[in-house]
């Protein structure tokens, strides 16, 4: 927490686009502390609300560009070779998924930008199926553009209890992170019974 408020009293509304293009990359400190930490601070007048809304979706922007440029080197037929050397994942998993987000990833990408743990990860399906860069990066400014709108507002508006926004979306973290884990033991599940019948 300490070098995010560092940050922005260095480099103003900046140094909070800065901060979450990190979070979007390495994700230690998640959004829902540095958006309502921008908020308050503009809140204090430390830096312009609007400022901090255009320079943090900014920055939401670069971190998403960068995974989507891990998710394109990797590729479709990389992950296929991956995939074929996985236990329980097969190249048809990989097929079907592509397809999948094919047809749904335009509102996988601005949808996801509003999920926690989703927001970072969406970047890489996105840059694997090679959906067009101009249409990527519209999307993922649509989306961060939403959300964090509302949570640097929330933390204008909540001032010295900024910290609420965080106490309160902690809990989305937590059920998306454990809807995840029980995905992909229910998959793996399922794979082991189905080699053995």
């Amino acid at each position: 927490m300490e070098w995010i408020t560092r940050l922005m009293e260095a480099l103003g509304s900046p140094g909070a686009g800065l901060a979450i293009a990190l979070e979007n990359v390495f994700p230690p400190v998640p959004s829902e502390v540095i958006l309502p930490l921008a908020g308050f601070t503009a809140g204090q007048g430390k830096i312009s609300l609007i400022a901090a809304i255009l320079w943090t979706t900014a920055g939401s922007v670069v971190g998403a560009l960068v995974l989507y440029g891990l998710g394109a080197w990797l590729g479709l037929e990389r992950l296929r070779k991956v995939a074929d050397k996985i236990p329980f994942v097969t190249v048809s998993d990989v097929d079907k998924s592509d397809a999948w987000f094919d047809k749904h990833g335009s509102k996988a990408v601005f949808f996801g930008r509003m999920v926690p743990v989703v927001r970072s990860l969406i970047s890489i399906p996105a840059g694997v199926s090679g959906m067009p860069v101009l249409k990527f990066t519209l999307y993922t400014a649509a989306g961060s553009l939403v959300w964090n709108t509302a949570l640097i507002l929330a933390g204008y508006a909540l001032g010295d209890n900024y910290e609420l926004v965080d106490r309160y979306l902690g809990w989305v973290s937590t059920v998306v992170l454990a809807a995840l884990a029980i995905a992909i033991v229910w998959f793996v599940v399922s794979r082991v019974k189905a080699r053995r019948s």
